[in-house]
């Protein structure tokens, strides 16, 4: 009797059966020269990758995965804001060219890498502008994204590198009313960059909805409450939002996304070929060692659009 041998998909690889697409929120040298990356790509199905500036900081200073580089004549010249930069846009343009097949088969909609503006500039639009573009100009990659906060500031800021044509990773989305705030700059830069006779098809953007800190945040704050509350039905009530606020916000957020897919504004701009803003969930590994360690990610599995 001949045997067969069944071949089970990678846990992974099965998430883009749902509509899903899995970013690695991680970059450094070594995971570039390892080839990990490129398995990663190629065994387990990752489809995007956004850097951290604290990462690439740690991996600098506390490692010898940039050894060679620190070393070059050519990339240690000049202050160590551009000396970091040289680093982390090399990092990102491989990362990029690694990604890029992901990119073309899946019709400009995975295949990124981000690159994040600094974070000193949260709150000042004109110089997260200036930099954001200097950092669009520097990877030179179709398949890149400026990653800029949503921050008061930054919501303008998100508007008009769309209306350029610049690629943007949203960063630290935490409510539904800010994911609002976040599509509509997008759809507004989108409305503009069209009107100028630009081809909306070409830009993409996500939204990085935060999730496990809302129920950090939530539950310690229901801890203090029951510890004062004398009602047995407030003490029922309370122990059922332990662990529950941050995926209904997600979900509200989630509803919010597919209202404005709906919305004939938006309709407008699917018909010239603009693709949806999508929802990213960030932060998904739970803070609490008493949750599964996959509960925000198994809750909040969906169909993509």
């Amino acid at each position: 009797m001949e045997s067969h041998k069944i071949q089970l998909k990678n846990p992974l690889e099965a998430l883009q059966d749902y509509g899903q697409s899995v970013w690695l929120d991680y970059l450094r040298r070594s995971l570039i020269t390892s080839g990990e990356l490129q398995r990663l790509i190629t065994e387990d199905g990752l489809m995007g990758v956004t850097s951290n500036p604290s990462i690439f900081e740690k991996a600098i200073v506390g490692s010898n995965d940039y050894k060679d580089l620190l070393e070059s004549r050519h990339l240690h010249s000049g202050d160590p804001k551009t000396l970091f930069e040289r680093l982390a846009i090399r990092d990102v343009q491989e990362a990029a060219d690694l990604l890029r097949p992901i990119y073309a088969k899946t019709r400009k909609r995975d295949g990124y890498v981000s690159l994040a503006v600094s974070p000193h500039l949260a709150r000042d639009t004109r110089r997260t502008l200036e930099e954001a573009r200097r950092l669009w100009r520097a990877v030179g990659r179709q398949n890149a994204m400026i990653k800029v906060p949503a921050t008061q500031e930054g919501i303008p800021a998100i508007e008009e590198l769309i209306s350029e044509g610049i690629n943007v990773y949203v960063t630290l989305v935490i409510g539904r009313e800010v994911y609002e705030r976040v599509a509509n700059a997008y759809i507004a830069g989108l409305e503009r960059f069209s009107a100028g006779g630009g081809d909306p098809s070409g830009v993409a953007s996500v939204a990085s909805f935060f999730i496990s800190w809302i129920d950090t945040a939530i539950d310690g704050i229901i801890a203090e409450r029951l510890k004062t509350s004398a009602s047995a039905g407030d003490q029922v009530l309370l122990r059922g939002l332990v662990g529950k606020v941050a995926i209904a916000n997600a979900k509200l957020a989630y509803q919010s996304y597919l209202e404005l897919c709906s919305s004939a504004r938006w309709q407008a701009l699917s018909g010239r070929g603009a693709q949806t803003q999508r929802l990213l969930w960030a932060n998904t590994s739970g803070k609490n060692p008493k949750y599964r360690d996959v509960m925000y990610v198994e809750e909040l599995i969906g169909a993509g659009r």
